[in-house]
Order: structure tokens, then C-alpha cells, then sequence
């Protein structure tokens, strides 16, 4: 906007260049595909947002002023920035609309999702791929605002989310499971922190120290939604004693490090633990009744994507 609010249309600035270039209007005007009236009241409607005339009408040919002269260079550079800038976000909206974008939870994003995508590479040209690594709420969030085409998750049929209820298309594409594990004692492959075995008397046991995950996590839903009663101090059938959450954080890495340092028990999802269970760091700390299974999931937008896009879903659906 300029002097008194007056909006700017931005031919008067390409028709002040072409008078600028040829000081004659007729030239200009028939340069710029214009009737000369209409090119006359473009300059003179310029002039009046700029608040100074900007061309000596009265030399032959026409002339720049000083003060076109000083806007003459500044617009020049402002229309070659405008450019610039038309290029630029043309080429980050081609590249987005080719591009494969994922939300996927911390802990897939570090284990499962590098492996699969090297698998479709094999069957599927990719192109380029946006990822972006958060907690299950979060992506969730950014499914719901259409700002990636598809979520990386774990699931659980008795244990809905967002996306289920809404209505978003999902593919199974592993079966994975929430293990409850423990740093050995010293010297030792018994667990350091275990569940009690049935029929032990309660009062002789101290709380068991449990590692868990925050309610922004979706392993975190889903433990609260089967295993409640060891969340909220109300106790489980067949578990003796009590149960004390002594640290929460929504990223399963970051519990699996303060299992690695003995500081509790966490329902741990294989797919995480694999390595250090195989190699004793970590090791069960109930019988596999306590195990909870899940499945990992891809969910993708409900409405039509692109092309690749749509590849990728036909390909993961189908495997």
C-alpha cells in the first residue's frame, strides 16, 4: 500500500521499465501489449502511490526525474527478488508434490522405517523422501492436518487412535512386541528389577520400579489401555506387591537407556531391544504372558495422492 492507503498493481512497475527504457509512451505501450490511454493512467497512477512524478513529460523523449531515477534502480532490484522468490517456491512446490512424506514415532523411525524403505527401493523409484521423527500424538496431528501422506506407528486392535476413528486406510506391515525387561544383576542373568512370581507374599516385596512411557507416546497408550492397573496404582491380577513409576519420557530409546543403567523395568518393543537382548545387557523381566503384542502400521491419507504416493500404498498394502 502507499500514500493514503492506495493499493499497487504490480504492471504499473513492469510499464514504468518499459517508459523508463524507451522514453516514449507509444513505444512502451505497444512493448507491453497495452492500449497508450490505459499505459497513460498506469504511469500516472504509479506516480500518485509513489507521491512524486517520475517521468519530464515535457522532454523528448521522456525523461526520468530524480526521483525516478532513485526508484528506477530499487525496483529493478525488488522485481528481480520478486522473480527469485516466484522460482524459488515454484521449485519447493514441484519438489514437495514429488516428494514421499512420513511422520513416524521415535523409536520406528530409528529402527524399522530405514530397513523397510530399503526393501521398497528395490521394487519402487522413490525419488524424494521427507521424514519427519516424533512422538505418536504429534504425528498423529500432522496426519490430521494433511501435512504428511502417511504414519509410521505402532497399533493395537483393542486400543484405537485418532487415525482409526477417523477413519484413515492402514496396511500391517510386521508384527513387533512390548517386552517387560531389566539390566541383570551383576555377575548374573536374573533380572535386577523382574515381576513377581504368582503367590508371593506382597509384604515382603519391595516396589517394583517401572520405566514409563508418557501419555504423548502411543506404546504408552497402549500399555495404559492393557496393563492399567500397573500405571495407576491399583495393582493386576497375578501381580503381587506394588508398583512405583519412578521415571516417564515418551521416546522408548530413552527408557532403554534407563534400563540399560538399571534404574527399572520397561516394556520394551523388540524391534528395540533385539541386539541387547541377544547379547545380555537386557533380559526379560516377566514370563511371556506379560508380553504385550502390537503391530507396526502405515496409515495414509483417506483422500487421493500422488502418483508415488499412491505406488507406495499399493506396494505396502499388498506385501
Amino acid at each position: 500500500m502507499g500514500p493514503g492507503n492506495r493499493p499497487l498493481d504490480l504492471e504499473w512497475l513492469e510499464d514504468f521499465l518499459a517508459l523508463a527504457e524507451s522514453g516514449n509512451f507509444s513505444r512502451a505501450a505497444e512493448a507491453r501489449a497495452i492500449a497508450q490511454p490505459a499505459f497513460s493512467r498506469h504511469i500516472r497512477a504509479l506516480e500518485d502511490w509513489v507521491g512524486a512524478e517520475l517521468f519530464d513529460r515535457s522532454a523528448h523523449p521522456a525523461t526520468l526525474t530524480a526521483a525516478g531515477q532513485r526508484f528506477q534502480p530499487l525496483l529493478e532490484d525488488v522485481l528481480a527478488r520478486l522473480e527469485a522468490a516466484r522460482i524459488k517456491a515454484r521449485a519447493a512446490h514441484d519438489q514437495a508434490a514429488a516428494s514421499l512424506r512420513f511422520a513416524a514415532t521415535h523409536v520406528l523411525s530409528l529402527t524399522f522405517f530405514p530397513r523397510w524403505l530399503g526393501g521398497l527401493e528395490s521394487q519402487l523409484r522413490l525419488g524424494p523422501i521427507q521424514t519427519i521423527s516424533d512422538s505418536y500424538r504429534a504425528c498423529e496431528d500432522l496426519a490430521l492436518q494433511r501435512r504428511v501422506q502417511f504414519v509410521l506407528c505402532h497399533g493395537h486392535a483393542a486400543v484405537p487412535g485418532r487415525l482409526d476413528e477417523a477413519g484413515y486406510p492402514a496396511a500391517r506391515l510386521a508384527d513387533d512386541v512390548l517386552q517387560p525387561v531389566s539390566a541383570p544383576r551383576a555377575g548374573s542373568h536374573a533380572p535386577l528389577h523382574a515381576i513377581p512370581a504368582p503367590g508371593m507374599p506382597a509384604q515382603a516385596l519391595p516396589p517394583l520400579p517401572v520405566l514409563a512411557y508418557s501419555d504423548a507416546s502411543g506404546l504408552g497408550r497402549i500399555m495404559r489401555a492393557l496393563r492399567k492397573g500397573v500405571f495407576d496404582g491399583a495393582g493386576m491380577p497375578g501381580l503381587p506387591g506394588e508398583v512405583a513409576v519412578v521415571f516417564t519420557a515418551h521416546h522408548a530409546a530413552l527408557l532403554k537407556a534407563m534400563a540399560l543403567e538399571g534404574r527399572g523395568m520397561a516394556w520394551l518393543p523388540h524391534s528395540l531391544i533385539a541386539e541387547e537382548l541377544r547379547a545380555g545387557t537386557l533380559v526379560p523381566a516377566g514370563p511371556a504372558d506379560w508380553d504385550v503384542p502390537v503391530e507396526i502400521r502405515l496409515y495414509r491419507q483417506r483422500t487421493e495422492m500422488s502418483d508415488a504416493a499412491e505406488t507406495l500404498w499399493r506396494l505396502a498394502a499388498s506385501a
